[in-house]
């Protein structure tokens, strides 16, 4: 009878043992919309599991959300793009290092008309031209990397938007995918990243506008959240996902990603300047 309740005894204790075994086999990442609707993340998560055996859930914010996501440390990785809030984010000593992934562009998204008369001018003149016009423009309105980035671009075009917020200027505090859906049954412009408008199905008769300008362009960067602020975090366990991210193979997987044949993101893990 003892060895009876000894067996049973090891068994519940394997058992339970290999349970907390697979529960620390996850990690958590906070990051954009964009990696998440953009399907970039759909695509990478399960190759990552099948080599390594880890779970990764996503937590999808816009990136100054992300970004405090990870204060609070309720994230043990922040993958993000707004490089001058990542910088910050590691002098705050919130994180251990950040490390360049990869990069696409944003464009500006319009009717195909172009009631504005926007497409085809840089990027600073289109916007002037929107807000001469006061053309429909949605805003995330979120903190995201493409808010900040969009507000960067209309104060480059010599626009306070902040007091400028007139009747076709919309902040909607919501993602990319939110956004353009809104831009599309409003007929409105709209900022996007091209990751997610190239895997948008909504599009109506919205078109891409103006695009391919350096100052367009859209770093993605990661960072282990530091455990020494957040002892809980799984560092070892964040950490190969980050070293996945930069290796060749995280490299090549991330390239391979494509929709309707087109890549959505470059990688440049071996950009010092990025």
């Amino acid at each position: 009878m003892l060895t009876r309740r000894f067996l049973i005894v090891v068994t519940i204790t394997i058992f339970l043992t290999s349970l907390a075994a697979a529960e620390v086999k996850s990690i958590v990442v906070a990051s954009t919309t964009s990696t998440e609707d953009s399907g970039l993340f759909s695509y990478l998560l399960p190759i990552f599991k099948q080599q390594t055996g880890i779970d990764v859930r996503v937590v999808a914010q816009g990136t100054g959300q992300a970004l405090d996501t990870a204060r609070r440390g309720d994230a043990d990785v922040v993958f993000v793009h707004a490089k001058q809030a990542e910088e910050k984010f590691m002098l705050e000593g919130f994180g251990v290092k950040r490390y360049p992934v990869m990069h696409n562009d944003f464009v500006l998204i319009g009717p195909e008309n172009d009631p504005a008369g926007a497409k085809g001018k840089d990027i600073l003149t289109a916007l002037q031209t929107i807000k001469n016009k006061a053309a429909p423009f949605i805003s995330r309105g979120d903190r995201s990397g493409t808010h900040l980035a969009e507000i960067g671009l209309w104060k480059d075009a010599g626009i306070d938007i902040g007091s400028n917020k007139a009747h076709w200027y919309k902040e909607i505090g919501q993602g990319m995918g939110a956004a353009l859906n809104i831009a599309s049954a409003s007929r409105a412009y709209v900022l996007s990243d091209r990751g997610t408008w190239l895997a948008f199905k909504n599009r109506g008769d919205l078109a891409i506008l103006v695009e391919g300008e350096r100052r367009l362009f859209n770093q993605y960067g990661v960072m282990l959240v530091n455990p020494a602020r957040n002892p809980h975090v799984k560092a070892d366990l964040g950490q190969q996902f980050i070293n996945w991210l930069v290796s060749s193979e995280g490299q090549s997987a991330i390239a391979a990603y494509k929709v309707g044949g087109e890549q959505l993101f470059y990688p440049n893990a071996n950009d010092p300047n990025a």
